[in-house]
């Protein structure tokens, strides 16, 4: 062995040993480890599209802070117009990642709302910090919640409508849960259409819709307007939920790990950046409301961002389980039984005609080797298990264990 291969070989090792975390080194050297060598990603410039909503914030403010950069990578951020037009754009590889619906990339990957194309799931990007906000004219009746709601629908015989961002997407499932827990019927007892989240408060004020789920700051928006009250907001559906995701293709992912692996790591920075601090989620607010992001005021963004809420009905709440980006780590991990839990609903909506291998399906997409090499580079804790307990609203218990007969458990389905 050649002196100069030695010598490359040591080299190699003392990267790899610092790059799966060895006690004592420092995070900026950790970072310029993964950025070079052997590790060095293999496409430095990426694109990723967002929609603009709240939680786009980790993604952009890992382009905007330079935090990408670290890691070897260039982000840019491509504002689009829907979820459908995310979908094909990730289909079709204009877009390498993207911010998006978790039950979308599940969706796609089963060939469901669109071709079939295998995909992966990096890492989660928020919880918490969508709601479901009903129009002023039904909240004038009575209608503020899923009961009163129910109420009145049966009282008034007319046709009510609301909206979800896409058919197998998250918006669209705690609409569904919701009104199914009171009773009502998301397909037979009410119309429901799809429309992208910005186009949500124009439609509701000139009369298109009765109510929407959809993410911030577009339930804020609404109340400031006067247009629509809060009447649920989801961590009360179910706390510390899963939400939108950093996708990719299976294809992408395959062919570019490191590359995966660094922008990982870089939004996983910026996402544990936003949550430190009043100062960092003030900054964060300024950026994303601009034109180029979300494009609204910094108010409708900042107040739910810090658990601040206000429900259109005069009622003020602190509410300490808002959109969270990092939270320790807690929201980040890529956990298998929140991608299945998307395919419980999935089956109980009728949008998949059979039960799946739902820990097949879901150990396929959520790249947990990739999130778990991020999370050294940046010094992220991993929970010790991949699946994940939760006890939602109505007393349910999902932790992933029997999948076939949790979808099979609901009074109301298709």
């Amino acid at each position: 062995m050649t002196d100069l291969l030695k010598t490359r070989l040591s080299r190699r090792r003392v990267l790899q040993a610092a790059a799966i975390g060895a006690a004592g080194i420092d995070p900026a050297l950790r970072a310029a480890v993964w950025a070079q060598g052997s590790d060095k990603p293999e496409k430095e410039e990426v694109k990723i599209g967002f929609i603009p909503l709240t939680d786009c914030a980790s993604v952009v403010m890992a382009s905007v802070l330079g935090i990408d950069k670290k890691y070897g990578v260039k982000i840019v951020p491509s504002k689009e117009a829907s979820w459908a037009g995310v979908r094909d754009k990730l289909a079709n590889g204009e877009l390498d990642f993207a911010h998006v619906l978790y039950g979308l990339v599940y969706g796609m990957h089963l060939g469901l709302s669109g071709p079939k194309k295998d995909m992966a799931v990096l890492m989660t990007l928020n919880n918490n910090g969508q709601a479901i906000t009903l129009s002023k004219k039904l909240a004038d009746k009575g209608a503020v919640d899923a009961a009163s709601l129910a109420k009145l629908i049966a009282s008034e015989k007319r046709e009510y409508t609301f909206a979800q961002t896409f058919p197998t997407g998250t918006h669209a499932m705690w609409l569904y849960y919701w009104l199914a827990s009171a009773g009502i019927d998301p397909f037979k007892d009410v119309k429901n259409i799809t429309v992208p989240p910005p186009q949500m408060v124009a439609n509701m004020r000139v009369g298109n819709m009765d109510g929407y789920c959809v993410g911030e700051p577009w339930g804020q928006r609404a109340i400031m307007d006067g247009i629509g009250i809060t009447a649920i907001t989801t961590q009360d559906i179910w706390k510390d939920h899963p939400e939108k995701v950093l996708g990719t293709t299976g294809e992408f992912a395959k062919k570019y790990p490191n590359t995966a692996r660094a922008v990982t790591a870089a939004i996983l920075e910026a996402g544990k950046w936003i949550d430190t601090g009043l100062q960092n989620k003030n900054k964060m607010a300024e950026t994303i409301a601009d034109k180029s992001y979300v494009n609204t005021s910094v108010d409708a963004i900042n107040q739910r961002i810090l658990g601040r809420y206000t429900n259109g009905l005069g009622k003020s709440w602190d509410d300490p389980n808002h959109m969270k980006f990092y939270n320790g780590g807690a929201v980040t991990f890529p956990y298998l039984s929140d991608g299945m839990w998307f395919l419980t609903q999935h089956k109980r909506w009728g949008l998949l005609k059979e039960h799946p291998d739902y820990l097949k399906v879901a150990t396929e997409i959520n790249r947990i080797d990739i999130y778990k090499q991020a999370a050294a580079a940046t010094q992220t804790p991993v929970p010790k298990e991949t699946m994940r307990s939760s006890k939602l609203f109505d007393g349910s218990v999902w932790d992933g264990k029997d999948p076939k007969k949790y979808a099979d458990s609901f009074k109301l389905h298709a």
